[in-house]
């Protein structure tokens, strides 16, 4: 068997992962490679090997005479992420303030404040349609960027390389808080938390978490 096009594997997967992202693929929707290979005119051992990609990025799930399906995103998994996601962010903040007290270094804080603007233009009423699946998915983009920035402000190439590789996990969880935010509200709410994470340093991050996480599992 050849081996597969690595350009080949990484457009499908491009493809499908945006798919998913972008909630056209909803959650247990098998993915076929038969399907998918005459889709997009490669092979079916390329198609496998961009389905790897997306059950490694936990965006699908691959399971024993079943295949390849969508991940669930359930209760469960969205505890155990964000778990994960404060035990990452909430130390990385702790880092930073102690590092730079209640006010941090303009450079430091360059990256999160350009995230904002991203999040402050999509949601200007000037935009064509605020609401739009385009402008949402360039505003989770966005968000994503800004909570990398918060993390990266540690310098701890440990912690940043971990939240690093919950990159795609955390667009699909920000997919299912979408409809609990407008554009405006979500770049308002991390123009706080830009400012609390100074004040306040990791209690700020973890409520901010605490709040994501109730809004979908209620508690």
């Amino acid at each position: 068997m050849s081996p597969a096009d690595p350009t080949a594997v990484g457009r499908v997967a491009d493809a499908v992962r945006a798919e998913i992202l972008g909630g056209v693929l909803a959650a247990g929707t098998p993915l076929r490679e038969e399907q998918t290979a005459a889709r997009f005119g490669v092979s079916r051992h390329t198609v496998r090997a961009a389905f790897r990609r997306l059950v490694a990025e936990r965006l699908a799930e691959e399971e024993p005479y079943r295949g390849v399906r969508v991940a669930a995103f359930d209760r469960d998994r969205v505890i155990a992420l964000q778990q994960l996601r404060a035990a990452l962010e909430v130390e990385a903040v702790r880092i930073a303030r102690e590092r730079y007290g209640p006010v941090w270094p303009a450079p430091v804080l360059a990256p999160a404040r350009a995230a904002l603007s991203r999040l402050d233009a999509l949601a200007a009423p000037s935009s064509a349609d605020t609401e739009a699946d385009d402008s949402w998915l360039a505003a989770e983009l966005a968000h994503a960027e800004f909570h990398r920035a918060l993390v990266e402000a540690s310098a701890s190439p440990r912690i940043v390389e971990a939240h690093a590789a919950l990159g795609s996990e955390l667009l699909l969880f920000l997919l299912h808080v979408r409809p609990h935010y407008s554009l405006g509200e979500l770049a308002d709410e991390h123009r706080e938390l830009l400012d609390d994470v100074q004040r306040r340093g990791p209690d700020a991050v973890r409520e901010h978490l605490l709040h994501s996480l109730a809004l979908l599992v209620g508690e």
